[in-house]
């Protein structure tokens, strides 16, 4: 069964505590080839059948209206994987 899988992240202009710890704790482990760290969501919709442009365009409307908060995060990526 196909999964679309959905990348949300929180808008680059906002200020992301989690990435900001995990960025810290890294730098405390001396490991500072990362300059910054963001923390976003993954979601994975499995698909009973064929993946066409229809349900596609069904897992964007769901992306953007309920996995997402339009106001503090974007959908970054919706892909299909086998």
């Amino acid at each position: 069964m196909p999964t679309i899988v959905v990348d949300v992240m929180p808008k680059a202009e906002l200020l992301d505590p989690q990435g900001k710890a995990v960025s810290g704790a890294l730098a405390r482990l001396g490991q500072d080839a990362f300059s910054a760290v963001r923390i976003g969501k993954r979601f994975e919709l499995t698909v009973e059948g064929e993946v066409d442009d229809e349900v596609l365009a069904t897992a964007r409307k769901v992306a953007d209206e309920i996995l997402s908060n339009s106001v503090i995060e974007d959908v970054v990526g919706i892909e299909v994987v086998e």
